[in-house]
């Protein structure tokens, strides 16, 4: 069996997150129909993200393709004067896919940088990137040099910058977030002054800028890290949800793993008592690593194995018997690690306008996974949601970041809901989430900030108690304001 045939079998299980959802709901959970729509209208002048539900009215909307830095500088200080003599807010962003209108300046001047300008360095393993990037550009110039990159989101089509300015994370291991693998940054203060930031030279601004959220000003070029593209063998295990943690830490831990993920079981009848662990080591056989060719047509069609699970919990039980049962037989050859890695995340949109897909993710101490799943099956079982999918991963400590969410390892549990477009399933969605945070932030957990603000105040100041340093160090930075966003104007602004 091929490669990406076998690739395609997993991602029928659910390994890709992400994208727009579309369906009914469980017969076990009530149908929200017939509650007011919530319907974005695409109106000039207005910006939104995935999610469709934070449509924005902002001042303009420019698409930055320039290069070299020099040139992509003088046209974002351009933008910062324009803005800062009008009192107007700059925000940067890329793929747009946060989904809760984070990055998105309410009347402001919004850009979003689109060049997949990639320059490899084989000599330290590093490579120069273009803040536009998306992933997809950056493996397919570091794929036929046999390199890929070190840490990336799981999906290829979200911007590099973009990563770093959420520090998020992916699931080669045992590393943590991708911020850990950039060496160092250009970018445009909101003095205008373009600056290289390292962990030795503008040290201060470039963990503010390492999950700042573009708050700190506007990154335009990075030097990050590569790994070597090497072929891959996955293992496969079943185990009781209890048991998750310890065997999936000490595998990670035992330091000859390349790669892992894990997931749950998500039927209601027996929700989330069963785990499967998926890991990738170094395969034998390296005397040919076969160049990566993107999704494939088997791929694409996996999203109606994955989409058929909204509101049929025969469907779930099939996928989970498959994902645990035959699937790990039919995929369990060699497979290249940027195979696993180059798959965007239309692979499984299905573009139903009256559904959206919503992502969670909770950073949970893996002492106390056993209690996140208890949490999880008494709060979300009982709400109107659709849960598709959770995908566990581990995540090294990061000490680095001011806005850092992972202070030590921890196992980062990334769920999918399907939510109708709805008040009604807006607000039973809060509720839900504020239940589940308040939960994990019992346990000493965090949760991820890019996506539904559903999250109290006191729940984010909880969740992250550097806020106010992040505050300080970006004043320092940006004493007018200048680089402001949906994320500053609903959970920092009070600080300033």
């Amino acid at each position: 069996m091929g490669e990406l045939t076998r690739r395609a079998i997993l991602l029928a299980g659910g390994g890709i997150i992400g994208g727009i959802a579309g369906a009914k709901f469980s017969s076990k959970s009530p149908s929200l129909a017939g509650t007011t729509p919530l319907q974005p209208t695409g109106a000039e002048g207005t910006l939104n993200d995935a999610s469709f539900l934070n449509e924005t009215q902002i001042f303009r909307h420019t698409i930055a393709i320039e290069n070299p830095t020099e040139i992509l500088a003088d046209k974002i200080r351009a933008e910062i004067t324009e803005a800062r003599e009008n009192n107007r807010p700059v925000n940067i962003g890329a793929a747009r896919h946060s989904m809760g209108g984070h990055a998105i300046p309410a009347g402001g001047h919004a850009m979003t940088f689109n060049n997949g300008f990639t320059q490899i360095n084989a000599g330290d393993q590093t490579y120069r990137v273009h803040a536009g990037a998306r992933w997809s550009h950056v493996i397919r110039a570091l794929d036929p040099l046999g390199f890929g990159p070190k840490v990336m989101q799981s999906n290829n089509d979200f911007g590099v910058a973009a990563t770093f300015c959420v520090n998020a994370h992916g699931w080669p291991v045992p590393h943590g977030p991708m911020g850990a693998t950039v060496r160092s940054i250009f970018m445009v203060r909101p003095d205008g002054e373009l600056v290289r930031c390292s962990r030795t030279e503008n040290a201060p601004l470039f963990f503010a800028t390492m999950g700042g959220y573009g708050l700190t000003g506007a990154v335009i070029e990075l030097e990050v890290e590569t790994e070597p593209n090497i072929n891959l063998e996955p293992t496969f295990r079943k185990m009781p949800s209890r048991d998750f943690a310890q065997f999936f830490v000490g595998t990670i831990e035992s330091g000859d793993v390349n790669m892992a993920y894990g997931r749950l079981n998500v039927d209601r009848e027996t929700f989330f008592e069963d785990a499967m662990m998926i890991t990738y080591r170094e395969a034998q056989d390296q005397s040919f690593v076969p160049p990566d060719s993107g999704s494939s047509t088997l791929s694409r069609l996996s999203r109606h194995v994955f989409r058929a699970q909204v509101g049929n919990e025969t469907a779930k039980d099939l996928r989970w018997l498959f994902e645990t049962g035959i699937g790990p037989t039919i995929a369990g050859g060699s497979v290249t690690r940027n195979s696993l890695i180059n798959e965007p995340v239309a692979t499984l949109d299905d573009n139903d306008p009256t559904r959206t897909d919503i992502l969670h993710e909770y950073f949970v101490p893996p002492g106390r996974f056993v209690d996140f799943v208890t949490a999880c099956q008494e709060v979300i079982p009982s709400s109107y949601q659709e849960l598709l999918n959770i995908t566990l991963r581990y995540v090294g400590g990061d000490s680095e970041s001011v806005l850092s969410y992972a202070p030590a390892p921890r196992i980062a549990c990334v769920m999918l809901f399907s939510q109708e477009m709805t008040q009604r399933a807006e607000a039973d969605h809060a509720r839900m989430t504020r239940d589940l945070i308040d939960r994990v932030l019992d346990m000493g957990g965090t949760y991820y900030l890019p996506y539904r603000p559903h999250a109290t105040a006191d729940q984010f100041r909880r969740a992250y108690p550097n806020a106010e340093t992040f505050v300080t160090e970006k004043k320092f930075y940006d004493p007018d304001l200048v680089f402001r966003n949906g994320f500053w104007d609903r959970y920092l602004a009070d600080m300033a």
